[in-house]
């Protein structure tokens, strides 16, 4: 997910919107579209994912459909992951790298299968980076092999996220969902009609993210509602990641940040793939080590570390913040920041400023929230 307010002239906006509006939403501008940052509060809609289930517009996503005879050895060039491992039905969170090892946008990758020698999958960017994301794509791609749709205006996108999610969902689509594993994916029939589902969110709960025509998506938001789903905006969207410890777009990760320097280590797999941009950059990182990691902090009392604001050590700024917020759930502010390495360890006491005043922090393990297993 990206970062990027905006004023609402010349805004994008979902086919969501006139209903997000009829249920007297705020709105905000974000990477290029109008979106509802609350309903009814971000604290009421943070609790309602946490406990039971909640339901956010994310249409404002891009949204590729590649088809292609080699279409993931051609995007293997693109990820530091190995994408050749996906079986049908699974699904890779990955990053695009440029050739300075710097992430140009953090993405999906869901892989269909093949049918007669045509590889298939669904690629979700972030929107703010939709457009830069096709063009470095499409300077990448073999454009004469690889078919690229654009569906990013066309498809609404609906994340029905919490513990409770599943089940709600279920009682408007005909395939049983109880079998698709974390990141695992199908299309499926919703109301009735063709759509993607996904197992996969940026709230740290389980749920699934539903890919539909217009009618269809706007069928299922007022079912969704009708049977008891909380409309939630971007505001818990921000709180709930955060808790997760899931990177934002534009703030913890952009094209200066290595995935490795962002603690995505885990989607960078050096020793089961071959040549990929970027690559050589993150060998050196690997064998040299990072200079900065992200961490995360715990900030002492109730005062709240926000983006941009320094990090300290020994009375010397040695990092800013990236994201901060007062976690909802465990009633305390929380954030990340890029320090340098050899402070980067779990028990670090830190100190921030904020409005001219400097306030202790200890770094602690990420992610601030787990949610339970089922």
């Amino acid at each position: 997910m990206a970062n990027q307010s905006e004023t609402t002239q010349d805004l994008l906006r979902t086919p969501l919107y006139p209903l997000a509006k009829e249920l007297k939403a705020r709105f905000t501008g974000f990477g290029g579209w109008d979106m509802a940052v609350q309903f009814s509060g971000i604290t009421t809609e943070h609790e309602a994912v946490r406990n039971t289930a909640g339901m956010f517009d994310i249409s404002h996503m891009g949204k590729f459909i590649l088809r292609g005879k080699n279409l993931v050895e051609q995007l293997q060039r693109l990820v530091p992951s190995d994408l050749q491992r996906l079986q049908p039905g699974q699904a890779q969170y990955s990053v695009l790298l440029n050739p300075q090892g710097g992430i140009i946008d953090d993405v999906i990758f869901y892989y269909q299968g093949e049918d007669s020698g045509v590889q298939r999958g669904v690629l979700i960017v972030n929107a703010a980076t939709t457009g830069k994301d096709k063009a470095w794509l499409w300077e990448n791609l073999d454009r004469t092999q690889i078919d690229f749709q654009d569906l990013s205006t066309e498809k609404i996108l609906i994340a029905v996220q919490g513990p409770k999610a599943t089940g709600y969902l279920q009682q408007f689509v005909q395939e049983d969902l109880a079998p698709v594993k974390a990141f695992g994916h199908l299309d499926a029939t919703v109301l009735g009609k063709p759509g993607f589902l996904a197992r996969t969110g940026y709230t740290g709960e389980d749920g699934f993210e539903v890919m539909v025509d217009s009618e269809t998506g706007l069928q299922l938001w007022q079912s969704l509602l009708k049977a008891g789903v909380k409309p939630c905006g971007l505001g818990a969207r921000d709180t709930l990641r955060l808790e997760a410890a899931m990177s934002l777009y534009g703030q913890d990760i952009d094209d200066t940040t290595t995935p490795l320097e962002a603690g995505l280590g885990w989607l960078v797999h050096l020793d089961s793939k071959g040549d990929f941009i970027g690559r050589e950059i993150l060998e050196r990182q690997k064998a040299e080590g990072v200079s900065r990691r992200l961490v995360g902090l715990q900030m002492q009392g109730r005062n709240i570390a926000r983006h941009g604001y320094p990090v300290l050590f020994e009375g010397n700024i040695v990092g800013e913040i990236t994201s901060g917020t007062l976690s909802p759930t465990l009633g305390y502010p929380v954030a990340l920041a890029y320090v340098p390495s050899k402070i980067a360890t779990v028990g670090q006491q830190l100190e921030v400023e904020i409005r001219g005043k400097l306030y202790p922090a200890n770094v602690v393990k990420r992610p601030f929230y787990r949610a339970a297993k089922a």
